[in-house]
């Protein structure tokens, strides 16, 4: 079938009863697709709607099948040309309106509002005659255009108009109204309504805006008429303009609004454009309520079944099972093993369980289940900061373990952010001890990952901290640079070896208490696991509240503090780093907590 060089769009409507409307719409579907048209027809027992083009010819036996109709022998057409076929496909739909109402009694067919034609209409606004014009057409409609000083009403859908009318002025119903829309369809339920709602002077203009272009052009109306199809807007000699519709909103747009700087195809338009910071705090405040949410009640203190994977020491190869784990996990007991096993609990890479004296492989994973696992409380109070493409910086609150590891897997912080962020998994580019508060910058990907976590490992990234510490420095500024140690000690502790990894820290006393503590800020300058905790007591100030290196400290102690625990007194407060995405130096600031006194 060769096509046609412009084609034919026709749109007709007719308000009558119809019945047999499956038959009818098989055959009626049959009939476009053999014949090229595409578009929609709407079906139902008071009428029907369409909205089809295609070769001249082909329109015009199209309506002739239509007219052949008992009731639609006077179904009226309005034509208009295109460059393109505005239509993708060829539609045919049974409906219970063939314009959504929604109100019951509204019969067009045998109680029409008065019409008027468009050079009554024109003559009329010509003479200056009181008259209110109402434009019955959705909001985004009545942007690409209507006539001078129409009443709008602000729609999103037709079926709001009931409501917008209820609230229109009382004097308005015994003034002169002129409604009108695209085509006129909306007009012949709109008209019977208002006259229902006691409107005593209601005409329609017959034909409506396209009616009104062909017979009378542009005069006292202001734009171009939004049609439902690709051409998107006409102008008053019914040829296709230049608007579009945005991809985002699915709003139409003029050629002045795709000039917008505001106008970026396929992402935004003026309609729907929002500053950046605008969108930012609304998707921060989506994740923080979505932190809320899966922190309550929090993942670990629901019972499940945990199972924890172990991997046989290089040196064990060939070993029994009670030989392996002897040297694999020295620091734990062989009863607790015993029991482990006696219950079936230890298990291979087969999900079989283990014995004693089984053999096993040099880093061969073994799995202990730990059933019915209930994970200690944590203080799930995250509170994000700062979020863009790239980044999310939150203040952490403590004690809060960030990674999975010794009793937590669950209740901790990179669980509950990949919770609230799925499927996103952000990665955390540094670390902050479990009972340590403040800053922690994240990654919403592994692409910005790579950019960031090179700055602290080149030691590019300024932090500085607020800690309070027991006794009083003698110096205003003093720095630490004792080295320490790369070994782990009990609990995950570190010491200062003069062997160990070169270590740096600066600090300033902000303020010298009473009560024989001391406020600090300390920058450290290398990135050493407990490192300001450790100079600190190197130097005679250990940090209040510390369960390590603290006055009362202890060892062996748990490394995460219990949540009515007397809080560790360091806090991660500034930080300065070139951002991943945009290459600037970027500061962020975590609010002082209650101990330090600002």
């Amino acid at each position: 079938m060769s096509f046609p060089a412009t084609f034919t769009n026709v749109a007709a409507y007719r308000f009558a009863p119809l019945s047999d409307l499956k038959a009818w719409r098989a055959e009626l579907l049959e009939h476009c697709r053999e014949a090229g048209l595409k578009g929609t027809i709407l079906l139902s027992t008071e009428g029907i709607n369409l909205f089809v083009a295609g070769e001249r010819g082909a329109v015009e036996n199209l309506l002739a099948m239509l007219r052949a109709r008992p009731g639609l022998e006077s179904l009226e057409a309005k034509f208009s040309e295109s460059a393109h076929q505005p239509f993708t496909r060829m539609l045919v739909r049974i409906k219970k309106e063939i314009i959504a109402f929604g109100v019951e009694g509204i019969d067009p067919a045998s109680r029409p509002s008065p019409k008027l034609s468009p050079a009554e209409l024109k003559q009329w606004l010509d003479e200056g005659r009181p008259v209110t014009l109402l434009d019955t057409r959705n909001d985004y409609e009545v942007r690409l255009g209507t006539f001078r000083n129409a009443l709008t009403l602000d729609l999103d859908h037709f079926r709001n108009f009931p409501a917008a009318v209820r609230l229109l002025p009382e004097a308005l119903k015994d003034q002169p109204i002129v409604m009108f829309c695209t085509g006129g369809i909306r007009c012949e339920k709109a008209g019977p309504f208002m006259e229902r709602e006691g409107f005593r002077n209601v005409h329609q203009l017959d034909g409506g805006i396209l009616n009104y272009f062909e017979e009378c052009g542009n005069s006292h109306y202001d734009g171009e008429c939004f049609v439902f199809d690709h051409r998107v807007g006409l102008d008053p000699t019914l040829h296709e303009t230049g608007s579009d519709v945005c991809f985002a909103c699915q709003e139409p747009l003029t050629e002045k609004d795709q000039r917008s700087e505001y106008y970026v195809p396929g992402k935004s338009c003026p309609s729907c454009w929002r500053p950046p910071e605008e969108i930012a705090a609304e998707a921060r405040a989506r994740h923080q309520e979505a932190l809320r949410r899966v922190t309550s009640p929090l993942p670990g203190s629901v019972p499940y079944d945990n199972y924890r994977p172990l991997r046989i020491h290089a040196d064990c190869d060939g070993m029994t099972v009670r030989e392996a784990l002897a040297i694999t996990l020295p620091h734990r007991s062989g009863k607790s093993w015993e029991a482990m096993i006696a219950a079936g609990q230890l298990r291979d890479d087969k999900n079989r369980p283990v014995s004693w004296e089984d053999r096993v492989k040099a880093h061969q994973r073994l799995v202990q289940l730990v059933p019915a696992t209930v994970e200690p409380a944590v203080n799930a109070e995250v509170h994000i900061l700062h979020e863009d493409e790239a980044l999310i910086v939150i203040d952490k609150p403590a004690p809060l373990p960030m990674h999975a590891g010794g009793r937590f897997l669950r209740n901790t912080l990179a669980y509950f952010l990949a919770l609230a962020y799925h499927p996103q998994k952000p990665r955390p580019a540094h670390r902050l001890d479990a009972n340590t508060t403040g800053l922690l910058v994240a990654c919403r990907t592994q692409r910005y990952a790579a950019r960031l976590q090179p700055q602290f490992q080149r030691g590019e990234v300024e932090k500085r901290y607020l800690v309070k510490v027991d006794g009083i420095p003698a110096e205003d500024h003093f720095t630490c640079d004792a080295s320490i140690s790369a070994q782990v000690g009990p609990a995950g502790s570190r010491e200062i070896d003069a062997d160990g990894l070169e270590s740096k820290t600066e600090f300033t006393v902000l303020r010298r208490n009473q009560d024989g503590t001391a406020l600090l800020e300390a920058r450290p300058f290398t990135g050493r696991t407990n490192q300001i905790r450790l100079h600190l007591q190197h130097l005679g100030l250990p940090v209040c509240g510390d369960p390590l290196y603290g006055a009362e400290g202890d060892p062996a102690g748990l490394p995460t503090l219990a949540l009515d625990a007397p809080p560790l007194c360091l806090h991660a407060w500034k930080i300065r780093f070139q951002h991943p995405l945009t290459n600037e130096r970027v500061d962020f600031t975590a609010p002082p907590p209650a101990w330090a006194g600002l």
